[in-house]
């Protein structure tokens, strides 16, 4: 069954079905190699909202859950992987097997700082979720755990993807129209 599609979506890349079947078969693995554990799920709002949601529904070993917000100082900061964490987690890592739940990475400056964040806070483990990869735009060589779709690089919206903070309520993947890129 199709999704209605937005007038601003040029067409469909991802059906929401296919990205339901992806996270499931995602939870599947995780429950396998988290079996005995205590997982501690860790996602940077906005974007991994629907994601980690979904994801959380399929998973079938006892879990926790955290949150981290970020925000970048500017378009190019970004591009040099800094931010300015606006909420820190609440949960000590040490010790735990932490999985870092993550919507898309694109050019892995964000995430590396973070896993490198991450990581100094002396977890048992730290592996990588990601929804969708764009390895064509990567400038860090970071490998997720899991993943669930590679992408083209194009400008994608829906499902927790946003463009000025609009369209991530959108079920599907769908590639923005250039003339919306392009007003003001």
């Amino acid at each position: 069954m199709s999704d209605p599609i937005h007038p601003d979506i040029e067409r469909v890349l991802i059906e929401s079905d296919t990205l339901q079947a992806r996270i499931s078969e995602m939870g599947a693995a995780i429950s396998n190699d988290y079996a005995g554990k205590r997982p501690l799920f860790v996602g940077v709002l906005k974007g991994v909202l629907f994601f980690l949601a979904d994801l959380l529904r399929t998973v079938t070993v006892p879990l926790e859950v955290d949150f981290m917000a970020i925000t970048s100082y500017s378009p190019e900061t970004r591009e040099h992987g800094l931010v300015r964490i606006t909420k820190d987690l609440e949960t000590s890592l040490k010790d735990r097997h932490v999985l870092f739940i993550e919507d898309m990475i694109d050019t892995g400056l964000t995430l590396g700082y973070l896993l490198k964040l991450l990581s100094a806070r002396e977890p048992a483990s730290l592996e990588v979720a990601v929804l969708f990869d764009k390895p064509s735009r990567r400038l860090l060589n970071i490998k997720p755990r899991y993943l669930g779709f590679r992408l083209p690089d194009l400008f994608v919206v829906g499902y927790g993807l946003d463009y000025r903070e609009q369209y991530r309520n959108l079920p599907y993947i769908g590639l923005l129209k250039t003339a919306v890129l392009q007003r003001k």
